[in-house]
C-alpha cells in the first residue's frame, strides 16, 4: 500500500504534511473570508453576491460548496498523514508527535469553520476514514473535537514554528482561546489567551500612518511580523498570491496594478462608517471610489501590492487568520464576562490595540484611553466587538462574532435596514454531501429553512 511505502522517514512524512496546506491556497480561502465579511454591518457584496448583503440566506443549496469540499479536503488530508505516520527506527516519537499536533492544528481549525457556518456536520477522523456514510453529530461532539486536538498541538507543537507560514505552540493557544470565547467559557478563555501575551513572544507593530499600517501590517513585502500568529502565506508568483486583492481593489485606488473586481464594498452613509472616527488609522485604509453604485461607496485598500506579477494570483501579501490582536481582544472581552465587569488588565488589552490604531504608542497611557469606570459587563462587551470589528476588518471575524453574542439581527439589522431570518445563521449542507453521504437524508438532514 503507499502508506507502507510513503510515511518511512521524517522528510516522507513531512511532505504529506505540507500536502495538507495545499487547500489553504487558490481563492478559496480569501473568498471565505469576503463572504464573510458580506454578512456584516458595513459589508456589501456587488452583483451575483449582493445576495450575501442583506443576510437572508441563499437561494441555492450549492452557493458554499466550495467552502465545504475544502474544509472536508484538510480534513481528509490530516487524517490520513495522523493515520500512517507511526514511529519506526527512522521516525523517533517527538517527530511523531510534532507531525500529528501540526495536521491536528489544522483539522481543527477546519472543523472550527465547518461547525460554526454548518452547524452539526459528519465528524470524519483517521478513525473512520475509509467509511462513505456517516450520520451528522451534533455540534457539542464537534467542538469537543475541535477541543481535543487543539490541546494535542498546544502540547506538541514546537514553541517556535519549524517556518513562517507553520504553526506553534501559541496558534494553537491562541485559536483554542477564540473556540472558548465562542462556547461562552469565558474564564478558560481568559486563561488561555493570557498564556499567548506572557510568552512575550509578540508586540503590536508600530505604525504612525495609514501607509504605515498598510505596509507594515499587511504588507506584501512582509516575510513576518512581530504580530503574527498564524498566517496563510503567499508569494508573488502566478497561482500562489492572494486572490483578495482582486476581488477588492479598484483601479482607482492605485493599490493594485491589475485593477481588481471590486465585488465587495462598503458605503460612508452606513452607521458603521458615520460613527467611525475619522483620526482612526484604520478607517484611512477604505478610499471612496463612486463605480457606479453612488458617491458615497467606499473600496478597501487594505491589502496593496502595487508589483503583483498576475491579474488575480500572483500578489505577495499574506492573508492573517489570527494576530497579537486576536490574543489582546480576546482577554478583554472574556476577562471581563468572566468577573461580570471590565478588569484594569482587559481594559489595557484593549487600550493597546485602541492606541496603535491611532498611531500611538501601544503600550503608553494616553487621552484616547477607555476608562474601566465608565463600563459595565454588557457596554464593556459591546467596546470590545466594536473595536474587533475596526480591527478585524476582511480577516472575517465580524460574523462570527456577531453570531455568537446574539447580536446579529439588532446590529446588522439597524446598519441594513433588514430582519435576519433563522435560515440565514446556518449554510445549507451541499448537494455533493446529501448525494454522496447515504446516511444523510435530503430533507430532514438539511439545514432549516432549505
Amino acid at each position: 500500500m503507499a502508506e507502507e511505502l510513503f510515511y518511512n522517514t521524517p522528510e516522507e512524512v513531512e511532505t504529506a504534511v505540507n500536502a495538507v496546506y495545499l487547500s489553504f491556497k487558490g481563492a478559496t480561502w480569501s473568498e471565505l473570508i469576503v463572504r464573510l465579511d458580506a454578512h456584516t454591518d458595513w459589508g456589501y457584496g456587488r452583483g451575483s453576491r449582493s445576495i450575501l448583503s442583506n443576510v437572508q440566506g441563499f437561494t441555492s443549496i450549492d452557493e458554499m460548496n466550495d467552502y465545504w469540499v475544502n474544509f472536508y479536503s484538510i480534513i481528509r488530508n490530516a487524517n490520513i498523514v495522523i493515520l500512517n505516520t507511526k514511529e519506526n527506527e527512522k521516525i523517533s516519537t517527538a517527530q511523531v508527535e510534532r507531525f500529528v499536533a501540526e495536521v491536528r492544528f489544522l483539522r481543527a481549525l477546519a472543523y472550527y469553520h465547518l461547525v460554526r457556518n454548518y452547524g452539526a456536520v459528519p465528524l470524519r477522523t483517521e478513525n473512520n476514514l475509509k467509511e462513505r456514510d456517516l450520520v451528522k453529530s451534533p455540534v457539542t461532539d464537534i467542538y469537543t473535537f475541535i477541543r481535543e486536538d487543539l490541546e494535542y498541538a498546544e502540547t506538541y507543537l514546537p514553541e517556535t514554528p519549524s517556518k513562517s507560514g507553520k504553526p506553534g505552540i501559541y496558534a494553537a493557544k491562541t485559536l483554542l482561546a477564540d473556540v472558548y470565547l465562542t462556547l461562552g467559557e469565558y474564564a478558560n478563555a481568559r486563561d488561555k489567551a493570557d498564556e499567548v501575551i506572557k510568552s512575550n513572544k509578540y508586540t503590536l507593530v508600530s505604525v504612525t500612518s495609514a501607509d504605515d499600517l498598510r505596509a507594515n501590517v499587511f504588507g506584501p513585502d512582509l516575510i513576518t511580523s512581530s504580530e503574527e500568529i498564524f498566517y496563510i502565506k503567499y508569494t508573488r508568483q502566478v497561482g500562489f498570491g492572494n486572490w483578495i486583492l482582486w476581488v477588492l481593489n479598484h483601479e482607482a485606488s492605485g493599490h493594485f496594478n491589475f485593477g481588481g473586481a471590486y465585488a465587495h464594498y462598503s458605503d460612508a452613509t452606513n452607521i458603521f462608517f458615520v460613527n467611525w472616527d475619522e483620526n482612526d488609522l484604520r478607517k484611512r485604509l477604505w478610499d471612496n471610489i463612486d463605480f457606479g453604485l453612488g458617491a458615497t461607496t467606499m473600496v478597501c485598500g487594505k491589502y496593496a501590492d502595487t508589483e503583483a506579477v498576475d491579474r488575480s494570483t500572483g500578489a505577495g501579501n499574506d492573508l492573517p487568520l489570527m494576530r497579537y490582536p486576536d490574543a489582546l481582544l480576546i482577554y478583554a472581552e472574556a476577562s471581563c464576562m468572566a468577573a461580570n465587569g471590565p478588569t484594569a488588565e482587559g481594559m489595557e488589552m484593549l487600550n493597546q490595540v485602541h492606541r496603535r490604531a491611532y498611531g500611538i504608542d501601544p503600550e503608553t497611557v494616553s487621552s484616547i484611553d477607555f476608562k474601566v469606570g465608565e463600563y459595565d459587563a454588557l457596554s464593556f462587551q459591546d467596546l470590545v466587538l466594536q473595536e474587533r470589528a475596526y480591527e478585524f476588518i476582511f480577516e472575517g471575524k465580524r460574523w462570527y462574532d456577531l453570531k455568537r453574542t446574539g447580536k446579529a439581527n439588532e446590529i446588522i439589522g439597524e446598519a441594513k435596514k433588514v430582519t435576519i431570518p433563522e435560515k440565514a445563521y446556518l449554510w445549507p449542507i451541499p448537494s455533493s454531501e446529501l448525494n454522496y453521504n447515504q446516511a444523510l437524508d435530503p430533507k430532514n438532514d438539511q439545514n432549516p429553512g432549505y
